[in-house]
């Protein structure tokens, strides 16, 4: 009996293609011993020995940690199946030996889109026992945010429950996760214990596009090529596009990737905090290689108050309501209380206080890059990287406090200036492999940014499938980013459908998911034609407002029940054809 040959075009990922070898390597070995025309025990070959690396990830990270995993299990033995945890249904975890999970966290505490199914069917009453299960889960997080590494210590804490066994504890890492990423699997890793001679060896490696080298840590330093304003007269917004050249970095990307940028914070406030620490920019700092200037206007965050910032200086302010929200414990008090203040507004509460440089230092996290939706397909756009991207400005207590990036962008590196970028693949937000199907984007604001990158995508590669946008904001006259380029897809026949929602332009607001009511029957027809569904955008509101509309749609449409609608929606995201990049 031969191996299924998996043909070169079949509609796999390398990943995924990986992990359907192992799968068929194993079924054959089970064929060849248990068939009429089975070889001896001694002739048989050994198979590898296979292990489960499943992932969730909202960006990306706890994926490229996964693969990782995945290249140490194969130079132990092992024939490793790399797959989202979404894949995954119950009985196929109950028969897995051994498994490793890596998992990031999403906002307060919640599980990332592509892990949501398999932890309500992994805390379910139903869920199996999993006493053969070997298993170890490295968390990925941010200690910025109070639920820190939330989903996996859930994960792990409920695997336990069901009987499995930890290969080793958990760890839970922070921003910089790579370093004990890497140690913690070299230590959690087991042993194939394939000793046999005859042993086939592991699957190769999917083939992986060539990295560049350049990361977070290594940010390649790109020339801005354009940086003009998108948003008309008279917005509300700034919202601007952003070009950078790659020129011979060898960086490559795909529409949906996102770009990652390293600010550098606001001169005047950084200028503010040194002053209120009444220090110099060249302050020496006990245990750091930098003086103090450097420090706050590359290393360290300033913006946005730390947790071990708060917690120090609430008992130095001396001001009621601060110590009030922080002592209760009141999450959505405190941040109601620091909503618009930065660390210079804390600070200021009590002008009195003289506070150390270096013991001020030791409360603020490191500078972090911002991460934005790549706007441009690289097919039509070869060398470069466009963004979209909103300048945030506001006032408070007399003075103008900015975003961190977004206004460095804005007003510190103008076309011919520099920054330092990279690229940050999301594998999970793609445009369909089959150019025929049908696509839905629903993208308000800069959350149209990856979709034409999509829609470049697909004019480059002459897809046949229809393109419907749904885009809006507040005013059609002021904030119709991109409206020339957008007109020009919509009368080419490119963009098949395009809705649009200016909620300040009538008496009645009206928003993109009012829009997607509005069409259902079209919308639901789309979908049952196999479209793919995609949101970028606000998470706060608009992506559960969407959210809630396409259940509505799936609902009233198809003439189903509330749970069979939930079933239906639940199929689109494990076909992974509704997908979000929401921020």
């Amino acid at each position: 009996m031969k191996l299924p040959y998996i043909p070169e075009d079949a509609p796999f990922s390398g990943d995924q293609r990986a992990w359907l070898g192992g799968f068929l390597a194993g079924l054959h070995s089970r064929a060849v011993m248990g068939g009429a025309t089975a070889v001896s025990a001694a002739e048989a070959p050994v198979q590898a020995k296979p292990i489960d690396i499943l992932f969730g990830t909202q960006t990306g990270n706890a994926e490229e940690v996964a693969n990782e995993a995945a290249d140490l299990a194969r130079s132990k033995g092992f024939a490793p199946r790399v797959a989202d945890l979404d894949a995954v249904e119950m009985d196929q975890l109950a028969a897995m030996e051994n498994l490793i999970v890596v998992i990031s966290t999403y906002g307060e505490g919640e599980m990332p889109d592509n892990a949501e199914l398999f932890w309500d069917a992994l805390s379910a009453t139903t869920a199996p026992r999993l006493e053969n299960l070997n298993y170890g889960v490295l968390a990925l997080g941010d200690t910025g945010y109070e639920h820190f590494c939330q989903a996996g210590k859930l994960i792990d804490t409920r695997l336990e429950q069901l009987g499995a066994k930890r290969l080793a504890d958990r760890v839970d890492c922070d921003i910089d996760f790579e370093e004990p990423a890497t140690a913690w699997l070299a230590a959690a890793m087991p042993e194939a214990g394939t000793a046999n001679a005859d042993a086939a060896p592991a699957a190769e490696a999917p083939k992986k596009a060539e990295k560049s080298g350049y990361s977070r840590k290594n940010p390649y330093v790109s020339t801005m090529l354009d940086n003009h304003i998108q948003s008309g007269a008279g917005s509300a917004k700034e919202i601007r596009h952003i070009s950078f050249d790659l020129a011979d970095s060898g960086m490559t990307y795909e529409a949906g990737d996102a770009l990652g940028v390293m600010p550098v914070n606001a001169p005047d406030l950084v200028e503010a905090v040194i002053t209120r620490l009444g220090a110099t920019p060249e302050t020496a700092i006990v245990g750091q290689d930098k003086p103090l200037g450097e420090l706050l206007s590359t290393g360290l965050e300033i913006m946005t108050p730390s947790r071990d910032l708060i917690r120090a200086l609430e008992p130095q302010a001396k001001d009621d309501e601060f110590s009030h929200v922080v002592s209760n414990g009141d999450k959505e008090a405190l941040e109601a209380f620091l909503w618009g203040k930065d660390t210079l507004d804390l600070l200021n509460l009590n002008p009195d206080l003289a506070l150390d440089a270096a013991e001020f230092v030791s409360w603020l996290k490191p500078l972090q890059h911002r991460a934005y939706s790549i706007s441009s397909s690289p097919k039509a756009h070869p060398g470069e990287v466009h963004l979209t991207v909103a300048a945030v400005r506001w006032a408070y207590n007399h003075r103008q406090h900015k975003g961190v990036c977004s206004t460095f962008l804005a007003d510190h590196v103008p076309a011919g200036a520099e920054a330092g970028i990279f690229m940050s693949p999301n594998k999970s937000f793609r445009v369909p492999q089959d150019d025929s199907v049908p696509m839905i984007m629903v993208g308000p604001g800069t959350g149209v940014a990856p979709f034409r990158a999509f829609l470049e995508e697909r004019r480059e590669r002459g897809a046949a499938g229809a393109n419907w946008l749904f885009f809006g904001d507040q005013h059609r006259a002021s904030d119709f980013i991109y409206e020339d380029e957008i007109s020009a897809m919509s009368a080419s026949g490119l963009l098949t459908r395009l809705d649009l929602a200016f909620s300040r332009d009538q008496v009645e607001k009206i928003y993109v998911q009012n829009r997607m009511v509005e069409n259902g029957k079209d919308l639901f027809a789309m979908l049952e034609e196999g479209g793919h569904f995609y949101v970028c955008g606000d998470a706060t509101r608009m992506a559960k407002d969407v959210d809630a509309a396409l259940h509505q749609i799936i609902e009233t449409q198809g003439g189903m029940t509330p749970e069979a609608a939930t079933e239906y929606f639940n199929r689109l995201k494990r076909e992974k054809r509704y997908v979000r990049d929401i921020y």
